[in-house]
């Protein structure tokens, strides 16, 4: 029961201290058997009567899907409930940090539209542009610029200079945060940042002819 309690408090800490910084990893345990819990609970077979038992693991993932999990809930600031993407994050982890080169994909320097364009590739098997202005004009993508439904997935577009009208994009996560390339590398960043709100030109979202193909 201190065990379960102390856990409690980690992510309540966690959740409050590391919610906007970027994390490398979570070192937290999964075991969450029924047996485990009367053990910690000093209960005898008759002890979990009128108690309810909740499985934090009722889809069996494995111990490095819960690490992403819990580790890109705390990153994004949400329940780890709504870390169900597991495709998606596994593919983003790796990349985190990498420094920015242009028109560059690989470990030693990227492009965001680059990473994106394999992403979208891998993870949603729609395959776009590699630069910013092909993916706006892709017929795959469905342009809108309101800011208040961004959902998980969308692209969002930048413009930086007049002669750019299409700069850069970046990948709406959750909870405001989105996944941008900026001279600090790919990392995920606070849409809200006024770096950010000020060249936003809009967003794309797949349309329900490509989720066909």
């Amino acid at each position: 029961m201190r065990q379960a309690i102390f856990l409690i408090l980690l992510m309540h800490f966690s959740t409050e201290c590391f919610a906007q910084k970027y994390i490398s990893q979570i070192p937290f345990k999964y075991d969450y058997s029924l047996k485990l819990l009367k053990e910690q609970a000093q209960m005898d077979k008759g002890g979990l009567k009128n108690k309810s038992i909740v499985n934090d693991n009722s889809e069996n993932l494995s111990d490095e899907i819960l690490a992403l999990k819990e580790k890109y809930s705390i990153v994004l600031a949400v329940m780890p409930v709504k870390i169900t993407n597991y495709r998606l994050y596994g593919y983003i982890d790796p990349w985190i940090n990498t420094p920015y080169q242009e028109k560059s994909f690989s470990k030693k320097g990227i492009d965001c539209a680059y990473f994106l364009q394999s992403l979208y590739s891998d993870v949603y098997k729609v395959t776009l542009p590699k630069d910013p202005a092909g993916m706006w004009k892709s017929k795959s993508i469905q342009i809108f610029t309101g800011r208040s439904f961004l959902t998980e997935g969308d692209l969002i577009f930048f413009r930086y200079d007049k002669d750019h009208p299409i700069s850069d994009v970046a990948l709406y996560l959750h909870n405001d945060r989105i996944l941008a390339c900026t001279d600090k590398g790919l990392a995920i960043y606070n849409f809200n940042d006024e770096y950010f709100q000020l060249r936003y030109i809009g967003a794309g979202r797949i349309n329900e002819d490509a989720k066909k193909k």
